[in-house]
Parts: structure tokens; sequence; C-alpha cells
């Protein structure tokens, strides 16, 4: 039997956005960016002044959608549609990316206790001359975390690598779990990829989930 033929590209290392696209089965082939790119996916990160949250990660998931179809170009692969996803976490119109160490990791779960903030992922798929993208938006509430659970948090096994290339320096999935009294919204776009949301998007390109 002739094995299912690789749909799309997906342009991403996290391995939580893999899993997801596979449980809706969609078969895929990863497209690395940072092999030959001195940053990930050639894309400038910072936040534009005055910029909202949903703003920037729109522009971000576009951009990085522009430049890994840059890619396909350039390196003379089989053209066919490719997604790009990207989250961030938004308190207060302040925006929450990963951290960039420990420090930086404390600062965001203290900020985030105790209060209610939004887990913002953009998706977007790119063909030879189109990109269309889609939002989904999750509110997430914490509960009140003292600093020795923060440190105890970041220091404890899983959680000292699973927490630092995410979004708002927490895992929903891991042991953060316990941090979290009320989610509103996509489990899936917490996670990384809204589903619903990529579902509909993919069908516009004529990639059925059913098919």
């Amino acid at each position: 039997m002739a094995l299912p033929e690789n749909r799309i590209y997906l342009a991403s290392r996290s391995r939580r956005r893999r899993e997801l696209l596979k449980q809706i089965g969609i078969n895929f082939e990863i497209l690395l960016m940072r092999e030959t790119l001195p940053r990930p996916a050639d894309v400038d990160e910072t936040p534009e002044k005055g910029e909202s949250p949903t703003d920037y990660v729109c522009r971000i998931a576009r951009a990085k959608a522009e430049a890994g179809w840059m890619r396909v170009i350039q390196r003379g692969l089989p053209l066919k549609p490719l997604l790009v996803a990207d989250t961030i976490v938004a308190l207060k119109n302040r925006i929450f990316g990963k951290p960039e160490n420990l420090a930086h990791a404390e600062e965001m779960l203290i900020a985030l206790s105790g209060q209610t903030h939004q887990v913002l992922t953009s998706v977007a798929v790119a063909t030879q001359d189109n990109i269309q993208a889609c939002l989904s938006s999750t509110a997430v509430r914490l509960r009140d975390i003292s600093q020795s659970e923060i440190r105890s948090y970041f220091t404890s096994g899983e959680s000292s690598g699973e927490s630092y290339n995410k979004a708002g320096a927490y895992a929903i999935q891991g042991k953060a779990a316990v941090f979290i009294m009320d989610i509103s919204g996509s489990y899936s776009c917490v996670l990384g990829l809204p589903l619903f949301e990529t579902a509909q998007l993919l069908g516009k390109f004529n990639i059925k989930i059913f098919s």
C-alpha cells in the first residue's frame, strides 16, 4: 500500500504543533528554517510602536509564511501549501513571547499570577500566489502563585525545559496545569495550533480533514 502523500509543509520546530496536525489527519513535511538562516524565519519579531497584541501576532505569522515560502522557492522544493503559526500571551496590551532566560521566565509568571490573560495564535498558509491567515484567542485565568512556587516550577524536572520554549513561560499541558483556574476558548489555541480555525483555513486550499 502506498504511503500517504505529504500535502503541506509545516514550518515549525514545535513538537506540539506536529502532534496536533497528526491528530486531525494532516500529512505534512517539516520545513526547517534555522539550518540556513541567521535568525528564525528571517523575521524581525520586535513589536512595532503602538502595535496591539492582535495586530502583532497576525503580522508575524504572515511574515513567517512569506519567509517560509521564499525558502521553498530558493531550495527548489515541490510547490505545496506551507503552514506556520505564531503564539503569544497578552496581558493588558503587553506582549509576552518566549522567555530569554530563567529570570525573564520568572518575571513573566509573576506578572500573570492571579490575572486573566489572552493566548493569541495566528495561523497562516502560503502558496505561490496567496497567503491567508486566521486568529484564535483564548482567555486563561491563573490563580495566585507564590514566588517560591514559581521558582520550584522552573527548577523542577520537566518544567525546567517545558516552559522556556513557550509564550508566557508556561506549558498548559505540563505541570503548570495546576495553576490554571479557568479557560475560555480553544484549548488547542493555547497549545499553539487552534484546530478548528486551522481546519477551516486548510479547507480554503482544498485540503480536507475527512478526505
